[in-house]
């Protein structure tokens, strides 16, 4: 619920107090003195979905910016009148959707400033870029919680959705210089790190697990974008806390930066683009998610005549959201195409020479090496490992099993096989 307190302009009076009764809401009137064009203050409480239609009510009468109108939290109205309002607007309204005016404050809010925000980025991008090298998802996990990513996605969405264009171009600006930051202090850092030996050689940075999990997108992805950003929403709009939230919306943003960064340091280009591809649908699904779910939700900006203005422009942002997505997604479809083939192929090859050893002889494992490269990787060596019973006959089976994998693999790849003896249990 939230407590109200707006000034009066003289001759709105009994207008304003008339939209109050017809609400149904209490109310107290303070008189004016100060001689200036005001004649009363008004104060009364309303359930938080009942706010915003309020004050349209309020502002169809006479109020508008010139004055003061102030909200905040109540926690506990007892009356039984109240209790009344509260089930009228049940009935109506969402009940956690909070108002326009308090939506585009929050919003605000969320906006730090310039320096905090670039030095919080920062700092937040080199703990990723250190997690990352060090193979520590306690450490990626804990940049992410002070990455302040969320407000300029937000703000940049509301700003649409009300057709504010200098909130609208604050939130781009941000996301912007704050992505372009993370992956120049990542660079940066992980130059540092490299040449200074602080930490083992690395003659390939993907195969640090945490790594070249940014290296190789697929559709899940993008599923984790849309699911921070539709998290974003209903965070905001229903006026909880956006502090687990923005953690979520990190995830999706930093550690990919922080990898671009890697792969520059390293001289490794496929790292670096395939996290860029990362990146960049990370944030265009997160806008994408935020604005669809800003706009279902209804908000719209203050005044009828800019409705149109603002859904024409939620459109075109939506169409290039996903225009650009999907055009980002055909990548993302190669490496998911890519990876379940690469899956299916190690199947294939495990199940041809475990098929193709005879009794006595067993295959105790199979292990698939692929060529080395960050992206888009082929089988090029199998090494079996076979066991025998202690007086069995060692059988030739290199040529068959090399045969085997060349055809399940399509491709020529070298065939490694080991033979253990191995004691059966009578």
């Amino acid at each position: 619920m939230r407590l109200v307190q707006i000034l009066i302009p003289t001759g709105k009076r009994d207008a304003v107090l008339g939209v109050l009764a017809e609400e149904g809401i209490d109310y107290v009137l303070t008189e004016e003195t100060s001689g200036r064009e005001f004649t009363a203050v008004v104060t009364f409480p309303v359930p938080t979905n009942a706010l915003e239609p309020v004050l349209e009510e309020l502002r169809d009468v006479g109020i508008n910016d010139d004055g003061y109108t102030v909200v905040v939290d109540a926690n506990t109205v007892i009356s039984s009148q109240f209790d009344e309002l509260e089930e009228k607007y049940a009935e109506e309204e969402d009940e956690d959707r909070i108002a326009r005016e308090e939506l585009t404050s929050k919003a605000n809010d969320l906006a730090p400033s310039m320096s905090n925000y670039a030095l919080m980025t920062v700092i937040s991008a080199i703990i990723a870029t250190a997690g990352l090298l060090l193979d520590s998802p306690a450490v990626v996990v804990g940049s992410m919680v002070i990455a302040p990513l969320i407000g300029p996605a937000m703000t940049a969405n509301v700003g649409t959705v009300v057709d504010d264009h200098e909130m609208f171009a604050q939130g781009v600006k941000l996301q912007a210089i704050g992505l372009g930051l993370a992956v120049a202090s990542a660079t940066v850092f992980a130059l540092l790190v490299r040449h200074a030996n602080v930490i083992p050689p690395l003659a390939d940075v993907t195969s640090v697990g945490q790594i070249r999990e940014r290296v190789a997108p697929d559709f899940l992805s993008l599923i984790v974008a849309l699911g921070a950003g539709a998290a974003g929403v209903v965070s905001l709009t229903s006026g909880v806390s956006t502090a687990l939230v923005g953690v979520m919306i990190a995830v999706a943003l930093i550690p990919p930066a922080a990898t671009i960064g890697i792969g520059i340091a390293w001289g490794q280009p496929l790292v670096s683009l395939g996290s860029a591809v990362l990146l960049l649908v990370n944030v265009l699904s997160i806008n994408l998610a935020v604005l669809v779910g800003l706009w279902y939700q209804g908000y719209r900006p203050e005044h009828w005549f800019q409705e149109s203005n603002a859904r024409s422009a939620t459109v075109k942002r939506i169409g290039v959201l996903v225009v650009s997505i999907l055009v980002l997604s055909a990548f993302l479809g190669g490496v998911t195409l890519d990876s379940y083939q690469r899956a299916t192929t190690e199947s294939d090859i495990r199940e041809g020479i475990e098929a193709s050893v005879d009794p006595p002889a067993s295959v105790l494992s199979v292990e698939v090496k692929s060529t080395n490269t960050a992206i888009f990787q082929q089988p090029r060596r199998v090494v079996v490992t076979v066991g025998l019973p202690p007086d069995a006959e060692q059988p030739l089976l290199a040529d068959q099993l090399d045969t085997v994998a060349d055809n399940a693999a399509g491709r020529d790849v070298a065939t490694e096989v080991h033979y253990v003896t191995v004691e059966r249990n009578s």
